[in-house]
């Protein structure tokens, strides 16, 4: 499974931007459910499949959208995630149900991407969101207040400040609740009574109702690094609450050069790059990264590097190699390109890493000795090592 934040990245989440208001036109990313607003509406004009209270859309048009397909009035929806199409369907149907969704795996595998899609799909908004940090604390999460109102009035619905998880209740719609294991245990366990009860208990509200009952609709899709475990490790009772999926990176090289180039492609027709990337220094690239990743070349074994080398990182190496040559003057990225934009995702904070890469390139350069475009690919990882 891949893409990020296609993953992963950004391209793969702004695109379909052409029927856009001119307002929209000078802002970098939008939500999902503004990009993709044209698919969105013509599902829902010819949506007649059963769905839950609260929703959109049917859940199998939440698949069309999310998988790609038609829509009734012959609109092509582009496929947004690449891979396991089981997991996005039993992703659906757990949001179907009052049991909240958990998304892990390695970095890059478009777990924040789904999360956003599901969101924008299923509840017409996916920023209703929490991003865990060691420094989040339940306010920011639940409510808070204006100590202007607070001090004057007393504790009152008017002087309460909805946090996400106010909004998402309170109106039905799904709460994004993105690197959850980064916040601290306490903070993750004020999910539990409300992912138990569907009642967020606001007891400063004595002369109130003290609480929020959640209207249909409302859930939580949570995300969480498998890098990341141990940091804050979750409950035994929350995990409960949730149904664990696993996003997996995709298989094949093949596979992830034609998703890179997919990705690549969009973006930069979005940002008016004019510099191409042929099919075969895709490949290149896909393979490097699974060396790398795999810790061997052909027979031989590598040192792995200490970084996560993830489709999305991949995606962003070529357009970083796709501007370069755009705003310098040239307009095909070569493998020397890509070599030296790939030297700031290997090596990041560790030094041994500098050496593993070196090692790496020391294999292919002998083990390829003679394909012209490896051997471009070696020489612009040298010259900046």
């Amino acid at each position: 499974m891949a893409t990020r934040r296609t993953s992963t990245s950004a391209p793969a989440r702004t695109g379909g931007t052409a029927s856009l208001a001119p307002a929209h036109a000078a802002v970098q990313r939008l939500p999902v459910e503004l990009a993709r607003a044209d698919e969105l509406a013509a599902l829902a004009t010819a949506d007649d499949g059963p769905r839950p209270g609260g929703w959109r859309l049917s859940p199998q048009s939440v698949r069309r959208f999310i998988l790609g397909g038609e829509s009734a009035d012959g609109l092509s929806i582009d496929r947004k995630i690449h891979g396991n199409d089981a997991l996005v369907e039993r992703s659906i149907v757990t949001l179907a149900g009052q049991r909240g969704l958990m998304l892990v795996g390695e970095p890059g595998t478009a777990k924040s991407l789904l999360s956003e899609l599901l969101a924008a799909a299923i509840s017409g908004d996916s920023t209703l969101t929490v991003q865990g940090g060691a420094g989040v604390v339940e306010e920011q999460i639940r409510y808070g207040w204006n100590y202007a109102l607070l001090l004057r009035d007393g504790p009152g619905p008017d002087a309460l400040v909805p946090g996400p998880l106010h909004r998402a209740m309170s109106t039905g719609r799904l709460l994004r609740f993105e690197e959850i294991t980064r916040c601290a245990t306490e903070v993750q366990d004020s999910l539990v009574p409300v992912l138990s009860e569907r009642l967020l208990h606001i007891p400063e509200l004595k002369d109130e109702r003290p609480w929020l009952a959640a209207r249909p609709g409302f859930n939580v899709i949570a995300t969480a690094n498998l890098n990341d475990r141990g940091v804050n490790e979750m409950s035994a009772a929350l995990k409960r609450r949730f149904n664990f999926e696993t996003m997996r990176p995709l298989d094949g090289i093949d596979a992830q050069a034609a998703l890179i180039g997919e990705e690549v492609r969009r973006a930069l027709s979005q940002q008016r790059i004019g510099a191409t990337v042929a099919p075969e220094v895709l490949t290149l690239l896909a393979t490097a990264f699974q060396e790398l990743r795999n810790g061997q070349v052909a027979d031989t074994a590598i040192e792995r590097p200490g970084t996560v080398l993830s489709t999305a990182e991949a995606i962003d190496v070529v357009l970083n190699a796709a501007c370069h040559c755009w705003y310098f003057g040239e307009t095909r990225v070569r493998p020397l390109h890509l070599a030296r934009h790939l030297l700031g995702t290997v090596i990041k904070d560790d030094d041994e890493d500098r050496r593993r890469f070196a090692e790496y390139l020391r294999v292919v350069a002998r083990q390829r000795a003679g394909l012209e475009d490896w051997q471009d690919f070696v020489a612009g990882g040298r010259e900046h090592l």
